[in-house]
């Protein structure tokens, strides 16, 4: 698995937790930087990932509240909604991420991780917010 995947399912793994667990995301982040619960440290692009989601944050909800027709964002499996998170950070604000990998990747993540219908869901949603990526700044 290469070292931006693995970044990305720990983004995903962590946004994920503090939804289960009722805590906040940036404290969970603060927490697991200071003090890893593995004997690797977060990888630097999962640090960067979800301080870019947190800035961001807001923003990032009123687009998926805005694009996902007919999906509220309560109705959303958790883990579709932390790698929509992750792909519309990826697409909408780092440059350095060519927005069909960030579909992909983010499309990967939910088929090992989510139901079988969230591939479709993510790639179709994350597909329209970069077709109208240019409106979203």
């Amino acid at each position: 698995m290469a070292a931006r995947t693995r970044a990305r399912k720990r983004a995903l793994e962590l946004l994920f937790e503090a939804e289960q667990r009722g805590v906040n995301v940036g404290d969970l982040l603060e927490q697991r930087v200071a003090e890893p619960t593995t004997q690797h440290a977060l990888p630097g692009y999962t640090v960067d990932i979800l301080r870019g989601v947190l800035e961001h944050w807001s923003h990032i909800e009123e687009i998926l509240a805005t694009w996902s027709q007919g999906w509220s964002l309560e109705r959303m499996a958790a883990v579709d909604r932390a790698a929509l998170r992750v792909g519309v950070w990826e697409i909408v604000w780092n440059d350095e991420v060519p927005d069909m990998v960030a579909v992909s990747e983010a499309v990967d993540l939910v088929q090992a991780m989510s139901t079988d219908e969230s591939p479709g869901f993510v790639n179709g949603l994350l597909a329209r917010v970069s077709e109208v990526k240019p409106t979203l700044l």
